[in-house]
């Protein structure tokens, strides 16, 4: 059974806040989320960090308008995930409403795998000819890649922001605000964010040059905002400002029409979109074209202007995302049966094989399992003969590409490449290996965890107040911009469980009482009965049913009491 932990506000930030005119409720749950003054939650776009502040950025930029004004050829290699997808959609679109001559290519990760490989630089020399590669959300791990590249005279441009190895790939520029010497204040942009920043400096450079007509930026917020979302990154402050943004221009209906057609298939209103729509209604639409066949779907969802085609597209992106989690449910079932049949409450990790699992699913799994047991867990696939592909998901303690980087040290050979960073990684194994590497996993981690991290405690807010439960207080809550590193608001209460009911088989619809009042509650994903009374962490927000809005407490985790 998990423990509840409250939040702690510090009184003097409290204090400050409280005074500036936010809500004691505000204020709380702000200054628990490291927010010292209301400054800290200002959204206006001159709060931005300057690009130039990246390290290399302005001389990338210069390097690209060149390359634009000499009609270059350009060649945008994408990674196949939501970040990926967006980050090339605002290159690809900023790109050619400055005038340049600009193609993409995405791997399709079942054939070429992740990043720019040798075998993807010599496809794209085949098919595409560019003159100049430009990757987005990948490419600093790309040693062999950059060299092959460099070997047929082709000029590299990384942009990406995972996190570097020893070794950094020969290319003609890189920008990624977690290389070394690098002041850029945020280390938490998604690969989309670093591109709308490089777009940024290169459109600057453009105007100086005297260019005419050049495009508003703005426009393409939607998309960093929802790659940013997508992608898990930490919401600083900077991201709140690209997701703010964003969401404002969905929400008044100027958002790219690919975005619009997957929130109607998501049966979401653009104008009442959150963060929590982005994570959990777009993403994964998105995603689905990368994890089953690959990611020019998605792509052309995110640029093309024709609303027709987008709706299309959409459409066929929600029926491989039902695909999706149908695979999705059989596997997690697998890993779970084979769980049962080799029981180890001791292990601080999970490590699982099926060779019949599909390759762009285990990420997936690998987070559920995470979440079930609280446990670092890894999910591998067949890949290419003899190899096996795997996808890690961590816990808070455990920072999973530096474990990879001591296990790859520590068994030389074993890990034949890898790269990530801290809660999620890829890595890449000799099928006669994997025990191995289970093994050898399982060490590692316990040298870097302790046992009270593998205790799952859940965070709240503590009570909310029976006066501040109200429409009002949920649309603000709803409106928020919520994420990693920024969680949504998650109360702590007592409840008596008035009534209960199955709906859709496998949720519980609650009547709850609190303090002489009713509230209405769901519980998603547990159809068995409560107690008379619970304790409850929940969410508390807006249910909107036949164009009326009432709150709801949504209940994430509780015990009986």
């Amino acid at each position: 059974m998990p423990a509840f932990t409250v939040r702690q506000a510090p009184a003097k930030a409290l204090e400050a806040l409280t005074h500036s005119g936010l809500s004691p409720l505000l204020a709380r749950i702000f200054a628990s989320r490291s927010v010292i003054e209301k400054e800290q939650l200002a959204t206006v776009l001159d709060k931005l960090h300057a690009p130039h502040t990246m390290l290399n950025l302005p001389s990338m930029a210069l390097l690209l308008a060149d390359a634009v004004a000499a009609r270059k050829k350009l060649l945008i290699v994408a990674d196949y995930d939501a970040d990926g997808a967006t980050a090339c959609a605002v290159g690809l679109r900023a790109l050619r409403a400055m005038g340049a001559v600009v193609d993409y290519l995405v791997p399709n990760r079942f054939e070429y795998g992740y990043g720019l490989t040798p075998e993807i630089v010599q496809l794209a020399a085949r098919e595409k000819s560019p003159d100049v590669i430009i990757t987005v959300d990948n490419g600093i791990a790309s040693v062999d890649g950059v060299a092959e590249a460099n070997r047929l005279g082709l000029k590299v441009l990384i942009t990406d922001h995972h996190l570097p190895g020893d070794t950094l790939p020969d290319a003609w520029c890189i920008i990624n605000p977690n290389q070394a010497g690098c002041p850029f204040p945020s280390k938490n942009l998604a690969g989309v964010g670093v591109m709308f920043y490089l777009m940024l400096a290169l459109r600057a450079v453009l105007r100086e040059r005297g260019m005419q007509q050049l495009p508003n930026l703005a426009h393409l917020l939607d998309l960093v905002a929802l790659g940013t979302v997508a992608d898990v990154v930490r919401l600083d402050a900077n991201n709140r400002i690209l997701v703010q943004h964003g969401l404002q221009r969905i929400r008044t209906g100027r958002a790219q029409p690919g975005i619009t057609a997957l929130l109607r298939v998501a049966k979401r209103d653009p104008a009442r979109a959150s963060t929590y729509d982005m994570g959990f209604a777009i993403g994964p639409r998105l995603n689905a074209a990368g994890r089953l066949t690959d990611m020019s779907l998605g792509i052309e969802c995110l640029t093309t202007d024709d609303a027709t085609r987008a709706q299309t597209i959409a459409n066929e992106l929600d029926a491989l995302n039902r695909e999706r989690r149908s695979i999705e449910a059989d596997m997690q079932e697998s890993a779970l049966a084979a769980l049962e049949l080799t029981p180890d409450a001791a292990s601080y990790t999970i490590s699982l094989y099926d060779p019949q699992w599909h390759q762009g699913v285990i990420g997936i799994v690998a987070s559920r399992l995470k979440d079930k047991f609280h446990r670092p867990a890894v999910a591998f696939a067949r890949g290419a003969e003899g190899e096996i592909k795997g996808s890690a998901r961590s816990i808070h303690g455990l920072h999973l590409r530096d474990a990879l980087d001591i296990l790859s040290k520590r068994e030389p050979g074993l890990i034949l490449k890898f790269g990530g960073h801290a809660a999620a990684a890829g890595l890449t194994l000799r099928e006669v290996d994997y025990e191995k590497f289970q093994t050898g996993f399982e060490a590692v981690a316990r040298t870097l965890l302790a046992p009270a991290d593998l205790d799952r405690e859940i965070e709240t807010d503590g009570s909310l107040p029976v006066e501040h439960a109200t429409l009002n207080i949920a649309l603000e809550l709803q409106d928020g911009i919520w994420g990693q590193g920024f969680p949504e608001p998650r109360f702590l209460d007592a409840f008596e469980v008035v009534q209960q009911r199955v709906v859709g088989e496998r949720h519980l619809k609650l009547r709850l009482r609190r303090d002489g009042r009713i509230f209405e509650g769901i519980l998603f994903g547990h159809n068995e009965p409560l107690p008379e009374t619970i304790n409850a962490a929940y969410r508390f927000s807006v249910n909107e049913y036949n164009g009326m809005q009432t709150t709801q407490v949504v209940v994430d985790h509780w015990e009986p009491l």
